[in-house]
């Protein structure tokens, strides 16, 4: 057998997101680079280790043993560069942290000037909804936890970052009737809606309830991201995160719509498992975060913490 530890790391990614197109994309790589790589990888071995039904890709059982032996080898791997580094007085090692899905648009300015300064130290950052961020956390299977609302059913620390505010949004070409109540405002229009677990949602149901509002017509995205595109094509309002609409705004393809009780504000945390024993990488990184902080949020997101709109009399 001659694989490589590039085939390696492409078919450990195949198993994890049982989907050629979706490992390129993870990887950065074309889609037909991904599918030669695995098929030579394939041809060193007498079983198949991939299956297609219908146009579904399967990882057969063979193929999942062999992706948790690429999963040890390339931690070996891993593990050399790192003490090599670490002989050289190198800060080195892997940093993971779960995001959740609005939280894009805010971790990556909290990261860029840490991994610039130490060059040995890979990042592994997964983002998705509310739940799953936990459950990672939970499992241990993180060193970190980007939220906006605290798991009320565990023990643990966290550095604040800044402020998120959630304000109702729609298109443009969206016209508030005159002498519209707030509560028939949220039972004449369309509101969409993120999905179960999500601390976005989770905020704006909180809202409507706390507000004894009835909602008649309602959708369900699952990303921040298919909300925000459904709002500009006009498919109904929805509660969102200031942070990730600001070209939007500034282009004037969404408006605010001003509610009393709104803008829901909530902060961006840093969380950790107390009982969990960091790594010299995620001490570091705590180090940084809090003697830098406050000059990322100065820097990168002034406008967040000054933007005000001042909210009509319903």
């Amino acid at each position: 057998m001659n694989y490589t530890l590039h085939q390696l790391h492409i078919f450990l990614k195949i198993s994890e997101l049982q989907s050629i197109t979706k490992a390129s994309e993870a990887l950065h790589l074309t889609q037909p680079a991904v599918s030669i790589q695995l098929k030579n990888f394939q041809n060193q071995f007498p079983i198949p280790l991939t299956e297609v039904v219908g146009r579904q890709l399967y990882v057969t059982d063979f193929g999942m043993e062999i992706a948790r032996a690429a999963e040890k080898i390339l931690n070996e791997v891993y593990a050399i560069n790192h003490k090599t580094l670490s002989y050289k007085g190198q800060l080195s090692g892997r940093l993971k942290i779960s995001v959740v899905s609005t939280g894009k648009y805010v971790m990556p300015y909290f990261l860029s000037d840490f991994m610039n300064e130490h060059k040995g130290v890979d990042l592994l950052m997964d983002v998705t909804n509310k739940s799953r961020v936990v459950e990672s956390l939970e499992l241990n299977e993180v060193d970190f936890a980007l939220v906006s609302v605290l798991p009320k059913k565990m023990n643990v620390d966290k550095v604040s970052l800044m402020r998120n505010k959630l304000f109702l949004v729609a298109s443009r070409e969206f016209e508030l009737k005159k002498n519209l109540t707030k509560k028939k405002l949220f039972e004449t229009y369309p509101l969409i809606y993120r999905e179960e677990g999500s601390a976005t949602r989770n905020a704006m149901e909180t809202f409507i309830i706390k507000n004894k509002f009835e909602v008649t017509k309602k959708m369900e995205l699952t990303s921040n991201e298919a909300v925000k595109q459904a709002v500009l094509a006009g498919l109904g309002c929805s509660i969102m995160p200031l942070i990730g609409i600001r070209n939007e705004l500034k282009n004037k393809d969404l408006q605010i719509i001003p509610v009393k009780g709104l803008p829901i504000s909530t902060a961006w945390n840093i969380i950790w498992l107390k009982s969990k024993q960091l790594s010299p990488v995620a001490v570091a990184y705590l180090e940084f975060l809090n003697s830098q902080k406050d000059v990322i949020i100065d820097e990168k997101f002034q406008w967040v913490q000054s933007f005000q709109l001042q909210p009509k009399k319903n």
